[in-house]
């Protein structure tokens, strides 16, 4: 009896054990048999999605051969959503599946740190004190250690801090500094129970003209110190140019709108030297390194077959390459060197299984499963080749044993299914992101477990093995347990099998605005995770605040099934921010938590679990009842958090936008970035002016400096730029102090700015006409004060409002100084 053998889980996790099984064709396999013949590894540091450059991960991945690795520091979870209203943690789930399709198309490898993506950041000393500089050094070199690159390539230069965002510089200082520590066995020295020191070849700064201004100035540089890559390759078996490869990789990042146009021909790279052992040959970033089977023990047998296996590989019978394969993959499984053998033996393995057009999947006939339950799974397996294929053995991992009695023959093109029940134990974790499983700090995310770090995916724990035998040898394969089903519109789609508490709870809001001291209703909405779940759901409040009914019992019949239980919510007396939770009871045991969905078609659909919890504000906050047409952009949630202030709010289209049907609003409002997103908007903006000249009030959040759809977005000139204020506390001085919208109906303090997140404000102008008054002041600590964070003009009748200030993130978070400032910009007109 042979035990299931278990490979590095960071290994598996970065070759990604996909969701839908491969189906590689001759062309792809003979591209993977030539990379599995080069033993030399290339990382990429920078610090978001994003940041990479897929034109050179294309390069190094499909041409040189090279594992190719991008470290990017944070999952993106700063950024802006140009797809839905998701922010923060939310964004950095979807940023990173972004990343995870970029690199199933360009060839590379994903990792991360730790590091949270806390907004933007001016200069690497912001950043470093934020982040915890020591536990991110310690994970790019705990990912060096793992990965064991030749070659290291930052992104960003370490020597101009200042010249680009602080995250930017810091990736390049810490990917400096570590180059000299991970061969150090004195340096986080309890990474070695799990690895082991390290040393890269040399170091690279991945240079360009942007870096030096401007074009002109890089071509009269002196370039003695930069290596020269030609990276536009053309692939001829796979039909596409390098830059084309790139491109669609690119154009994964779509949360970001960074869509991408490939290109074709000749196109260069080029590569300042840092550190470490300078190439001879400027065109070679692995010249004197042998990537040869010779650089491992017993590597040179395993790379003559291997070689003979390239030079004869038939593409009209790939299978015929088969005997000789698990000849390597035989002499492999006795290698000394640890990481080349896992690494190589995932990479011919599936070599195999694609010449044998062998298709393995694991299908559940659910999506979700709770613990403590039995999971019906159907397995698939087919060898679509003339080579003979025993089944030894086949069940859960990582239980699963070889028998010494065969249990099938796999006969050519005959399909051979089994259904099998699988225990879901108590055992088992909800799937989650594991780096959102215990909170964090505003600049890092938590994770205790020395091994999780890097991964760049959830960890999925339900998964079936089969030993397979042939041509005598026996091989493992395993496969994540999926859910398919048929669309009848997108035909066959596969997502990844969730487990799942047992209940989960919602608010239906995320805050609660109390301006009074009336009662509120709060609706929770209680979804069963499993069939015939009874029990009772409360509200748990802090003292001073009162609920009713204390709790409220529930039944329901059928897993996915909803019911919603509705509380009478009465304020405290006095101003205050509270946390609600919700509690939900069934068999003696408590649940409290929210499961949100995720679900783009670019990326397979993801789950994450979150306290069951919202925000209530008991604010002195005056408003006036205004009816207000809002205009969404690349999405948001201002729209819920207004009616929750108590104005009526509608929704508008685009194509909506008419005289007539603005004519029953007061305030007229678009989302953010609407100007950069909305097409409509550059025929529709004479009906909105027209709006405001006859004594309506318009309220503009901010664009970006790119595509917007129309220059004439203000009735007066205004520029934008890329000013900001990151600093959330920084001080802000009020320029137009009698200015009603600093008076009423609010009195409008400093308190106001106080336990903003992330940033006060971002893309403000910096030229306006002199029909603008600028309200608000700020800036970040030494630099010149920034003016346009809140510009006034009078047009008409009616006034027009251009503002930067974050209000999108600011009201979802319940910052009560946001939602008193927006009162009064609402009201500007009474």
């Amino acid at each position: 009896m042979k035990h299931f053998i278990l490979f590095s889980l960071l290994i598996l996790s970065l070759k990604g054990l996909a969701q839908q099984p491969a189906k590689p064709n001759a062309a792809e396999l003979y591209n993977q048999i030539q990379k599995i013949n080069f033993l030399g590894s290339v990382l990429y540091i920078a610090a978001h999605p994003d940041d990479e450059n897929t034109r050179l991960i294309a390069y190094l991945s499909n041409n040189v051969k090279a594992q190719t690795g991008y470290l990017s520091l944070t999952r993106g979870d700063g950024g802006q959503n140009l797809i839905g209203s998701e922010l923060r943690e939310q964004l950095g789930v979807i940023r990173t599946q972004e990343l995870i399709e970029a690199r199933k198309i360009d060839g590379g490898l994903q990792f991360f740190s730790r590091a949270n993506d806390f907004g933007f950041s001016k200069n690497p000393d912001e950043t470093l004190q934020i982040w915890d500089k020591n536990q991110v050094l310690s994970d790019i070199i705990w990912v060096i250690r793992k990965f064991q690159p030749d070659v290291i390539i930052n992104r960003f230069d370490h020597r101009s801090p200042g010249t680009t965002h602080g995250h930017h510089t810091s990736s390049a200082i810490l990917s400096y500094e570590a180059f000299d520590k991970v061969n150090d066995a004195s340096v986080f020295p309890n990474q070695l129970q799990n690895t082991t020191i390290w040393q890269p070849k040399r170091l690279f700064f991945n240079t360009s003209w942007w870096f030096y201004g401007s074009k002109e100035k890089f071509d009269a540089a002196d370039k003695s110190n930069l290596s020269k890559l030609q990276i536009g390759t053309y692939y001829q078996s796979l039909g596409k140019s390098n830059q084309e490869i790139a491109a669609l990789s690119r154009s994964r990042h779509q949360s970001q709108g960074f869509g991408s146009t490939g290109t074709r021909g000749e196109e260069d790279e080029y590569l300042e030297f840092l550190k470490g052992d300078s190439p001879k040959d400027k065109t070679n970033i692995f010249d004197g390194i042998d990537t040869t089977w010779s650089r491992v023990k017993g590597g040179k047998a395993i790379g003559d077959i291997l070689s003979n296996v390239e030079k004869n590989f038939d593409f009209k019978n790939p299978a015929a390459s088969i005997p000789e394969l698990v000849k390597a993959y035989s002499l492999l499984e006795n290698l000394e060197d640890q990481h080349w053998k896992y690494i190589k033996s995932e990479e011919i393995k599936k070599i195999i299984a694609g010449c044998a057009g062998l298709y393995f999947e694991a299908v559940s006939d659910v999506q979700e499963i709770t613990p403590n339950s039995k999971l019906k799974v159907k397995v698939e397996i087919i060898n679509r080749s003339s080579i003979k294929i025993n089944l030894k053995g086949i069940g859960a991992v990582p239980v699963l044993e070889s028998n010494t009695e065969t249990v099938e023959d796999l006969k050519y093109n005959i399909p051979f299914i089994k259904n099998i029940e699988l225990q879901i134990s108590n055992e088992f974790d909800y799937t989650n992101p594991y780096w959102l499983n215990v909170n964090g700090s505003v600049g890092m995310y938590r994770v205790d477990n020395q091994e999780n770090i890097g991964l760049p995916d959830v960890i999925r724990q339900i998964k079936v093995g089969v030993w397979l035998n042939i041509n005598g040898v026996e091989i493992p394969f395993e496969r994540n347990v999926v859910y398919k089903y048929n669309d009848d519109v997108k035909g066959e789609v596969y997502q990844p099998l969730d487990i799942v508490p047992a209940v989960t709870s919602a608010f239906e809001e995320k805050v609660y605005i109390f301006n009074n001291d009336r009662d509120k209703t709060v609706t929770v909405k209680v979804k069963a995770g499993k069939d015939a779940i009874n029990g009772n759901i409360k509200l748990e409040l802090p003292q001073g605040w009162e609920v009713s009914p204390t709790e409220i019992p529930f039944t329901i019949d059928k897993k996915g099934q909803e019911v919603v239980a509705v509380f009478s919510v009465s304020p405290s007396e006095e101003a205050s921010e509270i946390c609600i939770k919700s509690s939900v009871t069934i068999d003696g045991k408590t649940f409290d938590q929210n499961k949100i969905d995720i679900n783009y078609p670019h990326i397979y659909k993801q789950m994450v679990l979150k306290p069951a919890e919202a925000k209530a504000i008991r604010l002195k906050i005056k408003t006036k009842n205004e009816k207000i047409g809002y205009i969404m952009g690349a999405g948001d949630e201002v729209p819920k958090s207004l009616t929750q202030m108590g104005y009526e709010v509608d929704i508008i289209k685009p194509d909506e936008i008419s005289t007539e049907k603005l004519e029953k609003y007061d305030v007229v409002m678009t989302g953010i970035r609407a100007y950069n997103t909305v097409n409509a908007l550059a025929f529709k903006q004479n009906i909105l002016l027209d709006f405001v000249k006859n004594g309506k009030t318009m309220i503009v959040q901010y664009n970006t400096t790119d595509d917007l759809v129309t220059k004439d977005m203000s009735p007066f000139p205004l520029k934008i730029s890329r000013d900001r204020v990151t600093e959330e506390n920084a001080e802000v001085r009020f320029l137009a102090t009698n200015h009603p919208i600093l008076n009423y109906p609010n009195k409008i303090t400093a308190d106001d700015f106080k336990g903003w997140k992330q940033e006060q404000g971002l893309y403000y102008p910096n030229e306006w006409d002199v029909a603008f008054t600028p309200i608000l002041s700020s800036n970040d600590k030494g630099e010149k004060p920034k003016n346009g964070a809140l510009l006034i003009a009078k047009y008409g009748k009616g006034n027009y409002v251009y503002t930067g200030l974050s209000f999108f993130r600011e009201l979802p978070e319940g910052v009560s100084g946001a939602y008193r400032l927006l009162a009064n910009i609402i009201a500007i007109e009474k």
